[in-house]
């Protein structure tokens, strides 16, 4: 494919609480095995794009370690791969990404030194499968200067998006980021395809106005100027940069059909792989409507449920309703409900958690580190 991969995955939400006070959004455990950047990186790999850069920034140590080899993408090749870029003291320039445009501004050269006609840019935190390839062939089609795929929302508020209205050809009308209200629930999913000559130039006029924002300050900015048109899917496509949405996106991996249409349909979801053990049911134990990951040990009960890598289940302990991260030992007769627990905690036995009414984050203070 002719064109270049970008995936945004140097910021941080306040929205995800606790969760996000060691790794960054990117590199939140997903669906057991999976960690979010996982899903955009397997959508451009089998997309052939075979040059694709990451731009981090907050808490990049858990993401960094996780892309130490790109070969789980198919990355591994002669021409093209996979860069991780993260913010750079120059002679020029001692700032920090202050913007999604600052970011890709300050990785200008790698951009400028490609030879690919075109750029996707995509978010690390977006939970979904798409072809690249169908959205370029639309951008081409229309004469775009800028195609941004979008979607509609039903469950979510769209005022945590960038919300869009289309005409009838396509072309966006208005493009507002973030509205306090809006009356329409078409959405922006954080993925962008522009030509890479036209991001260089809009890159450096906003750079000399200092201005950092690729949506606030080019997107919109521009939308009466440049040929923006949408690009709609259809599929399933989730944001998990809050905690509600985080915990409901990994639940619905409990539903048949979404398990079947990420992992058993054509293309594959890949990630970095783990030499663990398969999940151990010892006698007594009751799972029900769960997703148990490799490494596990269960004593206990367990029901509507996702348990990551290496988890231990006491005897006597019931989980209901619940997302157990990595590496988590429940002690004996310990009650978790409506919970998510924070990954590498010890829950000492005959503890009892339990959310009511709004999801709870258990984190033990111990010794034991968070990745």
């Amino acid at each position: 494919m002719k064109a270049l991969g970008i995936i945004l995955a140097g910021g941080n939400s306040n929205r995800m609480r606790e969760l996000s006070n060691k790794r960054c959004i990117a590199a939140m455990p997903m669906v057991g095995s999976y960690r979010s950047i996982d899903f955009a990186l397997s959508s451009m790999s089998n997309s052939h794009i075979q040059k694709v850069a990451v731009l981090t920034q907050y808490n990049a140590r858990s993401l960094n370690e996780h892309l130490m080899s790109s070969k789980w993408w198919d990355f591994g090749r002669k021409q093209g791969g996979l860069f991780v870029f993260t913010p750079t003291v120059t002679a020029s320039n001692s700032w920090w990404y202050r913007g999604t445009a600052d970011a890709l501004y300050q990785n200008l050269t790698w951009l400028k030194e490609s030879h690919e006609p075109y750029v996707v840019i995509a978010s690390g935190d977006g939970i979904y499968k798409l072809d690249f390839n169908k959205v370029l062939e639309y951008h081409v089609s229309k004469r775009s200067d800028i195609t941004v795929v979008c979607t509609e929302v039903r469950d979510e508020d769209p005022s945590r998006f960038g919300v869009l209205k289309m005409n009838d050809d396509g072309r966006i009308e208005e493009f507002e980021e973030k509205p306090m209200v809006s009356d329409s629930n078409l959405i922006s999913t954080g993925i962008y395809v522009i030509r890479r000559r036209q991001l260089i130039e809009l890159l450096e006029r906003c750079a000399q106005e200092e201005r950092y924002d690729l949506v606030k300050d080019i997107f919109i900015r521009y939308k009466n100027v440049k040929r923006i048109y949408g690009y709609k899917i259809n599929t399933y496509w989730s944001n998990i940069a809050t905690v509600e949405s985080y915990f409901k996106t990994n639940m619905d991996f409990l539903k048949p059909e979404i398990r079947d249409y990420f992992f058993n349909q054509y293309p594959e979801v890949y990630s970095k792989i783990d030499d663990l053990p398969p999940a151990k049911y010892n006698p007594g134990n009751i799972v029900k409507n769960s997703l148990i990951s490799s490494g596990c040990i269960i004593n206990g009960q367990v029901e509507n449920s996702i348990l990551f890598k290496d988890v231990y289940v006491g005897n006597n302990c019931v989980i209901k309703n619940s997302i157990i991260l990595n590496n988590v030992y429940l002690g004996d007769n310990t009650h978790i409900e409506n919970c998510i627990v924070e990954s590498r905690d010890t829950i000492r036995a005959n503890s009892y958690y339990c959310g009511e009414g709004k999801i709870k984050i258990v984190v033990e203070k111990n010794e034991r580190y968070t990745i």
